[in-house]
């Protein structure tokens, strides 16, 4: 997957810039880093973090807090902070501090996760740093902090009934805020202007062809016009004439499908199937609740990320502006994601007691 990252990134940004390998070459050291994180990651008992969950929530909520303060703002968001030549987003780290965190949130509460009551004290703990991502203006990565709670309060008992329960009366809640919004009583929303535009053009993209519509019907035109076998790298007239936006980032899939087809688009979801199946696997094959929680919690992000991105690419799912694992452009989430492997497989090693 890494190597078919930098192959079609190759592609996507050859027209981008004076330097057409200049995305390929920071991808390039993104993965090299990114490798030497997860070794490292592997190389310590992962059942030590338990002591250290309130240091680690504490440094997440200054992280989450410190770049609304000194943050660089880009495309309507604050959640960068500029390191020298690189620009680092503390949400994408956060992903994984907050799936340590609330693992270890959750051991302590096994088997009294049965009613709603019980479940308060986790929301409450989870809200904070969600609230603080929400502040920030990203509500893609939100969203994934929403389905990491919930996969992860699945594994550690909750019962499936109520949390469907809850998931239900929040989408109905926000469907009646649409509504509400739309009619004449007009109710505000908390949400931009862009936002709003999104979830209107998700149902209709022909509803603003120019602006807010115009990435999805790119999208969709570069994905069917790529056919069966693709046009070929490098001979995609959406992605070589730079009409389908964000194409190395959030529209990564877009590429694959108009330049290497439904055959391409195919074994990237197999590789994709490939890994989520493993993560399962490695997930019920922990030793103890705390490492299945974590696997829990990487497989809930992944899971989201993959369905979100290439949902939005073909029309079934709202844009959010979220991308794709180890596929999609940018160091963060790059870093973020190797470390998240070298969590699996620490955990993974360590299934029995006997090995270490």
């Amino acid at each position: 997957m890494l190597g078919l990252s930098l192959l079609v990134l190759s592609s996507a940004t050859a027209n981008i810039g004076s330097d057409p390998l200049f995305y390929v070459k920071k991808q390039l050291l993104w993965i090299v880093l990114g490798l030497a994180a997860a070794l490292a990651v592997i190389s310590f008992d992962y059942t030590k973090l338990l002591r250290y969950q309130h240091p680690i929530y504490g440094v997440l909520l200054v992280l989450l807090a410190i770049v609304m303060v000194i943050g660089h703002a880009s495309h309507g968001k604050q959640q960068w902070i500029a390191l020298g030549p690189f620009l680092f987003q503390p949400s994408e780290l956060g992903k994984i501090m907050v799936i340590i965190c609330f693992a270890a949130f959750l051991v302590k509460r096994q088997g009294e996760l049965q009613r709603l009551r019980d479940l308060i004290p986790c929301f409450l703990y989870f809200s904070i740093p969600l609230g603080l991502v929400v502040a920030q203006g990203d509500l893609g990565t939100a969203l994934v902090f929403i389905a990491i709670c919930f996969g992860m309060l699945y594994l550690a008992g909750a019962r499936p009934a109520l949390l469907l329960e809850i998931l239900g009366g929040g989408l109905a809640l926000v469907v009646l805020a649409l509504a509400l919004h739309f009619s004449p009583l007009h109710l505000p929303l908390p949400l931009e202007d862009y936002q709003i535009k999104r979830l209107i053009v998700f149902i209709n993209p022909y509803w603003d062809p120019q602006g807010a519509g115009y990435n999805i019907l790119q999208s969709l035109v570069a994905i069917g016009s790529g056919g069966f076998w693709g046009k070929g790298l490098y001979h995609g007239s959406q992605v070589q004439l730079n009409f389908l936006p964000e194409h190395h980032t959030d529209f990564i899939f877009s590429v694959v499908g108009e330049e290497l087809g439904f055959l391409g688009a195919g074994f990237v979801l197999f590789l994709y199937y490939v890994i989520v199946s493993r993560t399962i696997r490695a997930t019920f094959e922990a030793k103890d609740l705390f490492g299945r929680l974590i696997i829990g919690g990487i497989l809930s992000m992944w899971l989201f990320h993959i369905l979100q991105n290439i949902g939005m690419t073909i029309g079934l799912m709202p844009i959010t502006g979220i991308p794709l694992p180890f596929l999609s452009y940018g160091g963060s989430f790059m870093l973020t994601n190797m470390i998240c492997v070298g969590l699996i497989l620490n955990i993974h090693l360590r299934r029995e007691k006997m090995l270490f």
